[in-house]
């Protein structure tokens, strides 16, 4: 029997100390876009956990019977198994993991939150009000320009080929309930987003912090990367950060 998950797409975990990461990568994308954050933060001695959205890295018929409440189980099954050996958990997200860790740590109790290249909404669209039935005229949409700034990580990426209409349609509904919940956020926030990103306009992050009512809260620009930013030429400055983050909050209050 072939693999049903996509060579290199894997799932993984690394274990180390009491500080556990969650690492959620994005739509249509793949854990392996979270595997060299997630090496370095082991590095650091942390015990990371990188997970595989329902639906996600096996084909892209699989999200069509996936809905935006399989995504949040998805968080929610890597955040129980990191907490039976963990003292703190930080939720780490990219795109539209970052909504997942925005909406995961406004309802349960998380040390800090990172969400990077996250979007705010899906923009005025005519169309987003009517994807649930647009999927019977255009069951797929095509995917835009890649916004790539490092060549050898764009060529070994893993993600699906097109966006799926139906699924864009729970995303959209995911957007709604992300919105809601920013004010109920009170755990520190970092946000990371590049100034060149073509995937989420930089304005989706000023908008996320704007709504956040946590006095810890903080927005990082990065200048020279696409959308995938940890697979990007600023990685290590957002690498640096997720750390420097970390190790703050994470420091015993005196």
């Amino acid at each position: 029997m072939s693999a049903l998950i996509i060579p290199t797409a894997e799932p993984f975990f690394f274990p180390g100390d009491r500080t556990g990461c969650l690492l959620i990568h994005g739509f249509t994308g793949a854990p392996k876009e979270m595997l060299w954050m997630g090496e370095h933060l082991a590095a650091q001695g942390h015990s990371v956990l990188g997970i595989r959205l329902a639906g996600h890295a096996t084909q892209p018929a699989d999200m069509l019977r996936m809905r935006w409440r399989d995504w949040v189980a998805s968080v929610e099954d890597g955040y129980h198994l990191l907490r039976r050996s963990t003292d703190r958990i930080f939720v780490i997200g990219l795109s539209m993991g970052g909504v997942l860790a925005l909406h995961h740590g406004a309802n349960y109790p998380v040390s800090g939150i990172i969400a990077m290249s996250t979007p705010y909404s899906l923009g005025n669209d005519p169309r987003l009000p009517y994807t649930k039935y647009l999927q019977y005229l255009q069951p797929n949409i095509s995917k835009g320009a890649p916004d790539w700034q490092n060549p050898e990580a764009a060529a070994d990426h893993v993600d699906y080929p097109y966006y799926p209409t139906r699924a864009i349609a729970e995303l959209r509904d995911l957007l709604v309930e992300m919105r809601a919940a920013l004010p109920k956020i009170t755990a520190p926030v970092l946000l990371i987003h590049s100034r060149k990103d073509g995937g989420v306009a930089p304005s989706n992050a000023e908008q996320i912090f704007s709504s956040l009512k946590v006095v810890d809260k903080t927005l990082l620009w990065v200048e020279n990367s696409g959308h995938v930013i940890t697979r990007e030429p600023d990685r290590q400055q957002v690498f640096d950060a997720a750390e420097a983050f970390i190790q703050r909050v994470a420091a015993p209050q005196v």
